[in-house]
């Protein structure tokens, strides 16, 4: 026992919970930075002093008080019910490793543990599959597979067979042998891939999610491991991807990203043909998969 009265169990985890509390509030604090008011339906306003929205407008999202709000993100000893914490990471369009991060920091259970990235509205999954034949899906910063129509879900493997934590295209490519033979290029493509990785993550090196994805990657790859001591970075730029798909052949295409929020934020990429027969191919392999997929009439 201190002489404050207080035993060296409890001083740690008064200790540790302010920690969280510190964290949690730069957490936020980043987090709201990041958008822009247009995003989430507010007019982008005059004289903003500071990026993205406001704690007031994150509280009027959040339908919590502003005093409330700024106490959070003041590190106050206050406390976060799980309701009001899955109310912020939507407001805040968290994705669900971010969403994890903010419950765990808040110290309550996640009513909604697998809910799918709140950027990826009905309207973003209608988009995906009015572009089929066309691959389409979206990915955040770290390349994680966030969503998917049906022909990008087969363009290498079947994306749905494979656990969530593994649908992310870096993984795949360093480790996954299938992904190793069928992306045609390979070499070129996973280099570039480190490097845009290493220019994405100067924004993100305190969050866990990030930093498990290279713990996981250096772990588990050589290749990844040497490509990261270059020390290079590049932002998403455009060239030819060539896939060899079991079921038709060789692919080549084109890509577009569409920016659904910030520049190293989710983003909907669409493959399209370089060539005719890569159309050909493309349509036949979208006509084994619908079938595959709908049911069949009794």
């Amino acid at each position: 026992m201190s002489a404050t009265g207080t035993s060296p169990t409890e001083a740690f985890d008064t200790d540790s919970a302010a920690s969280r509390r510190h964290e949690l509030a730069s957490f936020l604090r980043s987090r709201r930075e990041r958008i822009a008011p247009e995003q989430v339906g507010l007019p982008p306003g005059r004289r903003r002093r500071t990026p993205g929205l406001r704690r007031e407008e994150v509280a009027q999202l959040a339908a919590v008080g502003v005093t409330w709000y700024t106490w959070l993100e003041q590190a106050r000893d206050i406390q976060v019910s799980s309701q009001v914490a899955d109310a912020i990471a939507r407001a805040l369009m968290l994705d669900r490793n971010e969403r994890r991060h903010l419950f765990t920091l808040a110290g309550t259970a996640d009513p909604h543990p697998h809910l799918d990235c709140p950027v990826i509205s009905p309207a973003v999954r209608g988009m995906l599959d009015q572009l089929e034949p066309l691959p389409a899906a979206v990915f955040n910063g770290r390349f994680d597979i966030i969503a998917y129509n049906r022909t990008y879900g087969r363009l290498v493997c079947d994306l749905d067979t494979l656990p969530a934590e593994d649908r992310n295209v870096m993984w795949l490519a360093f480790t996954d042998p299938r992904w190793r033979e069928r992306m045609l290029d390979r070499e070129e493509n996973t280099r570039v891939m480190a490097a845009k990785f290493r220019a994405s993550m100067a924004n993100h090196l305190a969050e866990p999610a990030w930093k498990e994805l290279l713990r996981r990657l250096q772990q588990n790859s050589p290749e990844f491991r040497e490509a990261w001591e270059r020390h290079e970075v590049l932002q998403p730029g455009s060239h030819v991807k060539r896939y060899l798909n079991p079921e038709v052949g060789l692919l080549a295409f084109d890509f577009t990203h569409l920016w659904l929020g910030p520049q190293d934020g989710p983003r909907m990429t669409t493959y399209s043909p370089v060539d005719e027969l890569t159309r050909d191919r493309l349509e036949r392999l979208h006509r084994i998969v619908r079938a595959e997929r709908e049911p069949v009439a009794v």
